[in-house]
């Protein structure tokens, strides 16, 4: 599996992004989506009209950093992992899909997930210190891997995603997700991921005990806006303060990332 980093390197970190692309995506591109939650945690009340906009798309990035200005508050440290299909995706068929027409590689993706959890776990993190955030496909996998894994987590961020299975799938998961604070952000126009399974993906998170918003944009697309940054970056905010790292900027200025793929 392979994974660029960002920030705090190992041993230094109190808290972690694992961040998760999605189909045909790059942890290059991830790097530059941690690049615009950097700037998000660090805006200052005066930068407010000074926001930025860039956009990820199925081939590569343009975003408000590149991944060695993806630092962020001291302590904090930026995983981005690769899908090890050649397609960069990190399964082949619609995350609607019957679940069989997506193994084995569904599976060895959410163990590349475990392995990645594992390696932050070996440096001296705990799980409360570790927000896992994902776009697209990556969202689908992160979401459904905190929801079969369950545990407390310091989050989950899911932009443009939601659990995978068609339409139907039993949601019976034998986890609990102990309070962990979850975002979904999605637009009510995505053409790759419909409404309902976002609000019925907030809903199963809910009954497994995380603590859920979620946000549906009017005409957003398959994007990410400023509006979900700021929530990610406040998630994160939250994990740093617990983790007492004393340099994070409360941030008030937005900024913008759109993107596209399938998930």
């Amino acid at each position: 599996m392979r994974v660029l980093r960002g920030g705090a390197g190992p041993g230094l970190a109190s808290a972690a992004g694992l961040l998760v692309h999605g189909r045909g995506g790059s942890p290059e591109d991830m790097l530059g989506l941690a690049a615009a939650l950097r700037a998000e945690l660090g805006r200052a009340p005066e930068e407010a009209e000074a926001s930025r906009s860039a956009r990820v798309t199925e081939t590569g990035a343009s975003t408000p950093g590149t991944p060695s200005q993806a630092a962020g508050p001291s302590g904090l440290a930026w995983i981005a992992i690769r899908a090890s299909r050649p397609d960069r995706s990190w399964y082949p068929q619609s995350f609607m899909a019957p679940l069989e027409q997506n193994q084995p590689w569904l599976e060895q993706s959410l163990a590349a997930l475990d392995a990645a959890v594992a390696a932050l776990l070996d440096e001296g993190l705990s799980r409360r210190r570790i927000v896992l955030i994902g776009f697209s496909q990556g969202a689908c996998l992160s979401l459904e891997w905190a929801a079969r894994r369950g545990g407390r987590l310091g989050g989950v961020v899911g932009l443009s995603g939601g659990l995978i299975g068609p339409p139907g799938t039993p949601r019976d998961y034998p986890t609990s997700l102990d309070g962990t604070p979850a975002f979904l952000g999605c637009s009510d126009d995505d053409p790759h991921v419909p409404e309902a399974r976002v609000r019925e993906s907030a809903e199963v998170l809910a009954c497994l005990e995380a603590r859920v918003t979620t946000r549906i944009y009017a005409g957003l697309g398959h994007t990410v806006n400023e509006d979900e940054l700021r929530a990610a970056a406040a998630l994160l905010r939250e994990v740093l303060a617990v983790a007492g790292s004393p340099d994070v900027v409360p941030a008030d200025a937005p900024t913008d990332v759109a993107a596209a793929d399938a998930p």
